[in-house]
């Protein structure tokens, strides 16, 4: 009897359910399944297949499984076709794979770096070795045109070229016209009458462009920066009193030509509404007088949102300090419409208190968990202390190596008095290979070379190797430090070091002080926020002669020799807490440091104290303030030594004077530094015209007073030199650039005048 065949061909999911229906006239008689093969694969695996089929070899085969089989293949997304032929007691899976993607191409793009983009379809599926799907290839362009329109540009066009090569694969290139930027032209505030409208724009990063636009991108629309200015807007109502504040609506429209956008924000306003008193309620633990120096709301003065903020936070963070981890408390609003005036109620509810069960570290796949763990001042089987919790988490975050820090609590199941810490962090690279240039007004070409690594093999350590050059000094030096040294935090840095040094303004001569050193330093954690360093080196300073050396050296090195050997014992203190080390806006940094040579040929005393001051006076603007005092005195009968001089002019000290040209002079006309130096600047810092709030370029106008004084002369206030001006400081993408014009308004005959300064360093 002649075998039959029936065969069984699907090539979509609708012909699944049409299978559904036909079942009877394409009906297979169950049987025993006595063999599988499998037809047309060519890089699928044979197991990947095997593993979607719901039946085996010796398993009874019917139309169901048939039908599950397919619609099992087909999710695998592998393949374009599937068909199950049946011969006698044999069953035969055909397939036809999809093609893969063997490369991804763009054309046409400016705006964007491809490898971003690449990322960006990656994240939908669409990458080099994963199959073709039409269907993806579609959202890939409007994953593509999404970006596009993140960026403002509307009218980009996305064309997707599919180019079939051999072994069953394509190549896709997608062809974009970007078109021009679709521009802010119009912003309108309805509703606004307590505030003039350009006063309340001012608080949007959103504009209609000025003559920077091309740099800040500020009239290019994205819902993200306006949902961004509507919540800056919505702050600056409540902050002013206005407690029943809200924003209707918004609309944004398109021009026909996708050129020009038009944003209306209609507001609500409400009455403006007075802060009539504050009292608490719940329980506060016995401390409610405690709890009273909290609040930070004012009766009498307008209701602002943030001080209501500032004190459910505090309240939330003190309770906290108690091990009350599960804290409420809520600001309930007794609103006066008749009077405008509104009472606050604070209800507290602590909850429960609780144990620190367990602190589990994740995401330092590099870092050692102890370098993590060794921060933390909140230990386990402890109470909770939010206080605790937040100065760890900071610790974490000054160490540098991370991106992120994050700390989420947990509650322990079966345990209400319990949570677990857990620590989130991202790493973030520690180590470089640098290869620099700079180049300022004072020192023309700088070259340098350093190999850095702070977090040497997940310890911690720092390791550096740091190459300089420049026009008037030199440097090689190589530095350790073991910021846990012991376990109790104090930390040990050793410094190998040789520098080579000039005057700013040698008049093309060549002497040279020469200084190679070894020091070992120690910083002493006194708390959380004061470290004391101490330490221990051994220094040799050489003058080397040459034209026009200044006759102060020569009688230095005629008294003492040109040769000095010193053992330098450094003591130190220093505490920042600055928001920012590049752009600060609040906080303030204080140091002070000495260092005195205790044995050999040179025998003295150096002091540096600094003090910087950052005021925000809004969003917008920063007040500073910087002083410095410099001293030096020599012993055991001897001078100061001349190798150890301050220096004051330029950038860094005394803007408008050629740098380190203020002070004593020598009878050839060159500048030989004091043992005395003093230094006071004053800065307002605000945003670059037409940046927003860009912080990475801003102007300020400065004022400084300051110079440097011979060891035996005495601080003379007609001796100081004064000077004022405007600067830019730019965070470029070449690096940091700071410029500064500046007008003497308080010069001496002989002083060497430079009223435009500026420098730029970058790595590359």
């Amino acid at each position: 009897m002649k075998k039959q065949i029936k065969r069984l061909r699907v090539r979509t999911v609708a012909a699944v359910c049409v299978l559904a229906f036909a079942a009877n006239s394409w009906a297979v008689d169950p049987f025993t399944v006595r063999d599988i093969r499998v037809e047309g694969l060519q890089r699928v695996e044979p197991g990947t297949v095997f593993a979607s089929l719901p039946f085996r070899v010796g398993d009874q085969y019917n139309d169901d499984k048939g039908s599950a089989a397919i619609r099992a293949l087909f999710a695998l997304g592998l393949f374009k076709d599937v068909r199950l032929e049946v011969q006698g007691d044999v069953l035969i899976v055909a397939v036809e794979e999809r093609p893969t993607v063997a490369d991804v191409d763009f054309v046409g793009t400016r705006e964007f770096d491809k490898d971003t983009l690449k990322k960006a379809l990656r994240d939908i599926g669409l990458t080099e070795g994963r199959p073709y799907d039409q269907a993806l290839a579609d959202r890939a362009e409007q994953e593509l045109k999404r970006q596009y329109i993140n960026r403002s540009l509307y009218g980009a066009e996305v064309v997707t070229t599919v180019t079939p090569i051999e072994r069953n694969r394509v190549n896709l290139t997608f062809t974009v016209s970007e078109g021009e930027p679709t521009r802010i032209k119009d912003i309108r505030i309805i509703g606004a009458q307590a505030f003039p409208e350009k006063t309340l724009r001012d608080q949007m990063d959103l504009d209609t462009g000025g003559w920077l636009s091309w740099y800040t991108k500020s009239d290019r629309y994205s819902r993200t920066k306006l949902n961004a200015d509507l919540e800056a807007l919505r702050s600056y109502y409540l902050r002013r009193g206005f407690l029943e504040f809200r924003i209707d609506s918004t609309q944004v429209a398109i021009s026909p030509d996708k050129q020009d956008i038009s944003v209306t924000v209609n507001i609500t306003e409400g009455e403006r509404y007075v802060v009539s008193g504050v009292r608490l309620e719940g329980d506060y633990l016995g401390k409610g007088e405690e709890f009273k120096t909290l609040v930070k709301i004012k009766p009498g003065e307008p209701y602002n949102a943030d001080q209501v903020t500032e004190t459910t936070k505090a309240f939330t963070e003190y309770f906290g300090n108690f091990g009350y981890a599960f804290a409420q408390v809520e600001a309930r609003p007794e609103i006066d419409r008749a009077n405008n005036r509104v009472a606050f109620v604070l209800v507290a509810d602590p909850s429960r208190r609780a144990y620190v069960r367990r602190i589990n570290i994740s995401g330092n796949n590099r870092t050692r968990d102890e370098v993590v763990r060794r921060e933390f001042r909140q230990f386990e089987s402890s109470w909770y202390d939010a206080e605790k919790i937040k100065l760890s988490r900071d610790r974490i975050d000054r160490l540098g190596f991370f991106k992120e820090v994050n700390v989420e609590t947990s509650d322990v199941p079966g345990s209400p008095d319990q949570v677990d810490l857990n620590i989130v962090v991202a790493e973030k690279p520690t180590g470089s290979l640098q290869l620099g240039a700079g180049f300022s007004s004072a020192e023309k070409l700088a070259l340098s070379f350093s190999v850095k690594q702070e977090n040497a093999f997940g310890t911690g350590n720092y390791l550096g190797i740091e190459v300089n050059t420049s026009k008037f000094n030199r440097t090689i030096a190589f530095s350790s430090v073991n910021p846990y040294f012991t376990p109790n935090g104090i930390s040990r840095a050793f410094d190998l070091y040789h520098r080579s040094s000039r005057p700013y303004n040698d008049q093309g001569g060549n002497y040279q002080l020469v200084t190679s050193g070894a020091g070992l330093r120690f910083g002493i954690p006194f708390s959380e926020v004061d470290t004391v360093f101490f330490g221990l080196g051994f220094e040799r300073t050489q003058i080397k002669p040459g034209t026009n050396i200044p006759a102060v050296y020569l009688a230095y090195a005629d008294r003492f020799g040109f040769t000095s050997s010193t053992v330098p014992v450094t003591v130190g203190w220093s505490r920042d807490d600055r928001d920012s080390a590049l752009v600060p806006t609040t906080g303030r940094l204080m140091r002070v440091a000495g260092e005195a040579g205790v044995a050999g040929d040179a025998r003295y005393l150096r002091t540096n104290l600094q003090y910087q001051q950052y005021f925000a006076l809004s969003r917008l603007y920063t007040l500073a303030f910087n002083g410095e005092l410099g001293w030096g005195k020599g012993f055991n009968d001897r001078p100061f030594p001349v190798f150890k001089n301050f220096y004051s002019g330029g950038l860094g000290s005394v803007r408008g004077f050629d740098q380190g040209t203020l002070g004593p002079k020598d009878v050839t006309g060159s500048s030989i530094g004091g043992a005395k130096k003093l230094t006071l600047n004053a800065e307002f810092i605000a945003p670059f015209p037409g940046t927003g709030n860009d912080r990475t370029l801003r102007w300020y106008a400065f004022a400084d007073v300051g110079n440097v004084f011979g060891e035996n002369d005495p601080f003379e206030v007609q001796e100081l030199r004064a000077s004022a001006g405007l600067g830019l400081s730019w965070l470029s993408p070449i690096g940091p650039l700071r410029i500064a014009i500046a007008q003497p308004v308080r010069k001496k005959p002989g002083d060497r005048i430079q009223r435009f300064q500026f420098q730029i360093g970058t790595s590359f």
